[in-house]
């Protein structure tokens, strides 16, 4: 009685200590708390929401910092954040919904469901398929028309679609990975075909309903009516500041499908725990089918890999590719599969495990990369058992560089007039209509005193001109966090009348790009 009774006591230590081991990997670090303050410091992030969920449960759902800089609201893990590009995940998953549906196939070509849609090469428009639209390697540059989603312009979904056979292709088809969220709009069009609902309505029944995401809004206007929204705050020439206009010219409802959800560290999770478990949510509803995740996560389309710095050695990648809404890639011996996400004022990044069933989900309100990846780093350093590593130093320096270099690269961009100085073309001369094929129509005039750009379509971009030099303007926008301002050159016909003008930017930190427009005189 007394040896068994001793073997009883010794079973139970063995017991108790396999389970506080399971129980001690399932938790966050212990110093999860103090080590996001450090972050918080160290990269000037006023707030940050974070997701962390293991073996179907919720780890950590929880808000740091404050929603609003130069305020005490603080985050919590109901603050609604901007998830942009995240996004584009749950448009795969509607699409995969609707192939389980028997509604589509993943290589059905397009034009069978949007017989309007043309890209510039009839034999590519011919060969597209679904799966094309969410793998960027259609061809057409990198970012090619977000002049037409960021900011808002006042074309619809599908007109900005249409305007795809406007974009010349400078990569051959399905050769070269070129990041865009034009396609992701016609994915949204596609979704609105077959299902007869708009892509707002289809993600919010088929998705965020289904898996009990009762916070998160599908349609970015609704954002800012929210009870419980983080600000957001960007860089200004190296200075944080509030994004006072992110409402109006962040993104509008017709680039939804690319990067309009909202969400929060508690949704998020939600969202994970899905994935992660094949479709199935923590509230019994499910998205689609186990086989799913299997044809979401495949990489389709390889991604360059660059070699990153001493400071940042152990994130050194062997292969990286872009899936279906979602990009693969590794971090040591485990695959990863996630997405990154910015507007401005706004980065997120979501990265899963599956082989740890581990999913972690980072949102801040201000655009620092280096925050994010630094927290999410040390998080999976945690649960893959790796050596501690200093990532907030590495990405520091990354980001001290970085700010460095833009710097330099502003100060190259500001031309500095020449000693001979002068113009060769007067006020009367430029002002009038143009017009760019694929953007639409501007409008210089003169507004009091003043001599005004106004690109049509876009209520955003209203920039004072002012003479420079030769034949020069320089462009000074109303809105100065769109880091928008521009060189205007113009050209003259043998006739001596302006022909047309292009733009040249002047910040490297922004995201606009005027360079491949081509603004024609209307005479």
């Amino acid at each position: 009685m007394h040896t068994r009774s001793i073997f009883i006591f010794f079973l139970s230590l063995c017991l108790y200590s396999i389970e506080s081991s399971a129980q001690k990997q399932a938790d966050v670090p212990a110093d999860i708390d103090r080590y996001i303050d450090t972050v918080l410091k160290t990269f000037e992030v006023p707030g940050i929401s974070l997701a962390v969920v293991k073996d179907g449960k919720i780890i950590k759902a929880a808000g740091y910092g404050v929603k609003k800089m130069g305020e005490k609201t603080p985050v919590s893990e109901h603050t609604l954040f901007s998830i942009a590009s995240n996004s584009k995940a749950f448009t795969a998953a509607a699409i995969e919904i609707l192939v389980e549906e028997n509604k589509l196939r993943w290589d059905d070509p397009l034009i069978n469901y949007l017989p309007w849609f043309k890209m510039s090469d009839a034999w590519v428009t011919a060969q597209f398929t679904i799966r094309d639209l969410l793998v960027h390697h259609s061809g057409i540059p990198g970012f090619a028309g977000d002049i037409l989603i960021f900011p808002p312009s006042n074309y619809s979904r599908k007109e900005i679609v249409s305007k795809l056979k406007y974009i010349p292709l400078v990569n051959s088809f399905r050769t070269t990975y070129a990041y865009d969220n034009i396609l992701y709009l016609a994915a949204g069009e596609l979704i609105k075909t077959v299902s007869g609902m708009e892509w707002e309505d289809f993600i919010k029944i088929n998705v965020i309903q289904k898996l009990g995401m009762d916070e998160t809004i599908a349609k970015f206007s609704e954002f800012k009516n929210q009870k419980d929204v983080s600000s957001g705050h960007l860089r200004v020439k190296g200075k944080v500041v509030v994004d006072q206009e992110f409402f109006e010219q962040a993104i509008g409802d017709a680039g939804n499908p690319a990067g309009g959800i909202a969400s929060n560290a508690m949704d998020m999770s939600k969202w994970l725990i899905a994935q992660l478990d094949s479709g199935r949510g923590m509230n019994g509803g499910q998205i689609f089918q186990t086989q799913a995740i299997r044809q979401l996560w495949n990489m389709v389309t390889p991604t360059p890999i660059s070699k990153p710095s001493f400071d940042l050695a152990p994130a050194a990648m062997n292969f990286s590719g872009y899936a279906l809404g979602v990009k693969t890639y590794n971090y040591g011996r485990y695959k990863l599969v996630g997405h990154g996400g910015k507007l401005d004022g706004f980065v997120s990044q979501v990265v899963m495990v599956p082989e740890l069933k581990l999913g972690i989900a980072v949102l801040t309100n201000q655009e620092s990369t280096g925050a994010y990846w630094a927290i999410i780093y040390h998080l999976l350093d945690h649960y893959m058992q790796n050596p501690r590593f200093d990532w907030v130093k590495g990405y520091k320096k990354l980001m001290d560089s970085s700010i460095s270099k833009s710097n330099a690269e502003r100060a190259a961009l500001i031309i500095k007039p020449t000693k001979e100085s002068f113009l060769l073309i007067g006020d009367d001369k430029i002002i009038g209509k143009y017009k760019d094929a694929f953007y639409g129509e501007a409008v210089i005039s003169r507004v009091g005193s003043t001599l005004q750009l106004q690109f049509s379509n876009t209520p955003q971009f209203i920039a004072d001109l002012k003479a420079f030099q030769f034949q020069s303007y320089l462009a000074t926008f109303h809105n100065s966090t769109l880091r928008a301002d521009s060189y205007l050159s113009f050209s003259i016909g043998p006739d001596g009348k302006v022909d047309q003008f292009r733009m040249k930017m002047i910040d490297p930190d922004s995201d606009i790009n005027f360079e491949d427009l081509i603004f024609n005189a209307i005479k």
